[in-house]
């Protein structure tokens, strides 16, 4: 039986937010780089790179960057390994010295939207005292920052922890070690919360926490359950969440 937990644990897409798949090379970002590279590099050539360099990434975030100890890779690393490793040397260094805000621009998507339930999951949280982190791996923390405080949910979280600040990302328990720590609460009494079986779940119970729930997504029917990372709950969505709260017992 799951005990109550003092903290909560939510992954950003699939949980807080619907991340529903988006272009890899959106017109308003070839027309980014067209601009920095000054011609260097013909339209053609950006668009291919752009969709090349993002199948590689995800390559190497279901590879690589998908172990117990795994680290993330910076702004620079992700643009220059992926996208641009074929590009004269200008156009290279071009785009290394704005490789952070081409980051937040590629990871930003208008269509973003709480999942239902969510803030009624973060009411539920402050109403018992329950502090709530993001523990997220993404390729810039800062947009999903700006898309919390534009949704005016920024003072619901008393920390944020995202994998290209952090320096490493899920399944390494380290991510939600850290978020525990801002917390201040041991990371057994917190509830970890993701769409991810081989990178949430698996995040908790290396990690330690309380309980791991698995909150179905789109991704979450894609994946294939990892053998050794059964969830200690799933539920659809936020109601859900809050249902699930509000049926566990107090330590």
């Amino acid at each position: 039986m799951l005990s109550r937990p003092t903290a909560l644990l939510l992954d950003f897409g699939g949980v807080i937010v619907e991340a529903p798949a988006a272009p890899p090379a959106p017109v308003e970002m070839v027309d980014r780089l067209r601009g920095l590279v000054d011609g260097a590099v013909p339209d053609e050539q950006i668009l291919r790179a752009l969709i090349d360099g993002s199948n590689a990434y995800a390559a190497w975030r279901d590879g690589a960057g998908n172990r117990p100890a795994s680290t993330e890779l910076s702004h620079v690393q992700v643009w220059d390994d992926f996208v641009t490793p074929r590009w004269p040397a200008p156009a290279r260094d071009a785009v290394r010295r704005v490789a952070t805000p081409l980051s937040y621009a590629w990871t930003l998507r208008p269509e973003w939207a709480l999942r239902p339930g969510i803030p009624e999951v973060l009411r539920a949280a402050a109403d018992d005292g329950l502090p709530v982190a993001v523990v997220s791996n993404t390729l810039c923390g800062a947009a999903h920052r700006d898309f919390l405080t534009r949704s005016g949910l920024t003072d619901r979280f008393a920390a944020q922890l995202y994998s290209d600040e952090a320096g490493v990302r899920k399944p390494n328990p380290e991510l939600a070690l850290r978020a525990a720590r801002a917390l201040g609460v041991p990371i057994e009494q917190c509830w970890f919360v993701g769409d991810s079986h081989d990178r949430d779940i698996t995040c908790a119970r290396l990690a330690g926490t309380g309980a791991a729930v698995l909150m179905r997504s789109r991704r979450t029917d894609r994946e294939r359950p990892a053998r050794t990372a059964a969830p200690d709950a799933v539920v659809e969505d936020g109601h859900d969440l809050v249902r699930l709260l509000g049926s566990v017992s107090d330590r």
